[in-house]
């Protein structure tokens, strides 16, 4: 831990949270020096879905690095990459009904958010974005000028300009419409919102606190955007590649975005790559007008492709991670149930749920006593105050259970040490 501590930035974050040495992943664990295990509910902050050195993933890489295939390419055209596109249009395009150009950015999320509101205001030639409340699009400039956690912009050291917040689906409470409390905020010439270029959207805010926008809203939403020419993008970098159960977070919904930012487990495996779907209409850029010198990770097109033809070819991978998705739902609501709403409350969707404390002190020491039974798992929230299960989509039945009560005793220990007894 010594060469950490002297070296490091204290801008590292995780690291704090859990202070050991990592040096072996497998599946859903994680391993230390001396080989202690914990249950991984974190799984890379969403990017690991398929788990840590899936096998299949890992072997179509293997191969790809033995025949010495290209490793970095800038944008020219690869077997890799030709090999990517053909299988996102085979098995994720075409059988969503769904027609998008692809563009790849940099290899970060927030590399893709600021590409998709670039192109956003170019096609539109509008500045003006609208984000929601409790959003989160990432730490570049553009990107956290959309993002609402005060935390992360304060990091800016600059004005932070061209974002409109609008209230997210349930923000002031199940019966506000907020829709159209937007609605009429853009068309009265008076309220000093100006028309926007786009609006910009998570379909479930991981980072704000596993806030859901419902299926009707969603619909509202785009509706709303078609009416006044705003186009819609949908941030699916962190709720996409299956996490809340389908492909794409918003498929329940039946919209169909004009822009779609992905990145995080896109690669399958770890592997730095993010990209931006744009209607054939939007791809306006001029030659390398939005560029980025790691925009073709060869290996991660490998791993993608890998991912997508083990996982997404029918509906088998769909049905698994609803399956578990109930299964956590109801021990949620167990846990829920047992402390009364008060204390503890159910958030998210698919995948991506977690149980809302009353406070960020609490959250946090549920999280503390998991890692220290064997469980990693993180607090989200705009207070921290809810302890978000991020486990990876492969995980075996057996070891969700093993997670869940692991999560439930440590519950039960920090409730215990705060005198919160049961409800009934």
């Amino acid at each position: 831990m010594k060469i950490f501590n002297e070296l490091e930035s204290a801008v590292q974050s995780y690291a704090r949270s859990f202070p050991v040495v990592f040096n072996k992943a497998k599946g859903s664990y994680l391993y230390d020096e001396q080989g202690n295990a914990w249950l991984d509910f974190l799984a890379g902050a969403g990017s690991l879905n398929y788990g840590h050195n899936n096998p299949v993933l890992k072997q179509a890489l293997l191969d790809y690095i033995e025949q010495d295939g290209i490793t970095h390419g800038l944008d020219m055209h690869t077997d890799a990459k030709a090999e990517f596109l053909h299988t996102f249009r085979d098995h994720i395009l075409q059988p969503r009904d769904m027609n998008y150009r692809l563009q790849f950015t940099g290899p970060t999320g927030t590399n893709a958010v600021e590409a998709a509101l670039k192109i956003a205001r170019k096609v539109t030639g509008r500045s003006t974005i609208i984000s929601f409340t409790n959003a989160f699009h990432g730490v570049s400039l553009g990107a956290v000028a959309a993002t609402g956690n005060q935390h992360h912009r304060g990091g800016a050291g600059v004005e932070l300009n061209g974002v409109v917040r609008m209230p997210f689906c349930g923000y002031h409470g199940k019966d506000a419409d907020t829709l159209r409390m937007m609605e009429k905020l853009i068309v009265d010439p008076s309220s000093g919102i100006d028309l926007p270029a786009a609006v910009i959207v998570e379909a479930v805010q991981g980072e704000g606190g596993l806030n859901v926008a419902e299926k009707q809203w969603l619909q509202g939403l785009e509706k709303l955007c078609k009416q006044h020419e705003i186009l819609l993008i949908v941030d699916d970098i962190q709720a996409g590649c299956g996490r809340t159960g389908t492909f794409f977070s918003f498929e329940h919904a039946g919209i169909k975005p004009d822009i779609i930012t992905l990145s995080k487990s896109l690669s399958g495996y770890g592997l730095p790559m993010a990209l931006v779907l744009l209607k054939p209409e939007l791809d306006q850029w001029l030659p390398g007008e939005h560029n980025g010198t790691f925009r073709g990770n060869n290996h991660a097109f490998v791993t993608a492709s890998a991912a997508i033809k083990e996982y997404w070819s029918d509906e088998t991978f769909t049905k698994e991670i609803a399956e578990k998705s109930a299964m956590v739902t109801a021990h949620f609501k167990k846990i829920s149930d047992r402390y009364g709403v008060t204390h503890l409350r159910t958030k998210g969707r698919g995948l991506m749920q977690g149980l809302e404390c009353r406070n960020g002190d609490i959250a946090e020491k549920i999280s503390r006593q998991a890692f220290e039974r064997g469980l990693i798992i993180e607090t989200a929230g705009n207070r921290g105050q809810v302890v978000k299960c991020f486990c990876p989509l492969t995980i075996t039945k057996e070891e969700l259970s093993k997670g869940l009560k692991i999560l439930e005793d440590s519950i039960v220990e920090v409730f215990a040490e705060l005198s919160l007894g049961k409800t009934g």
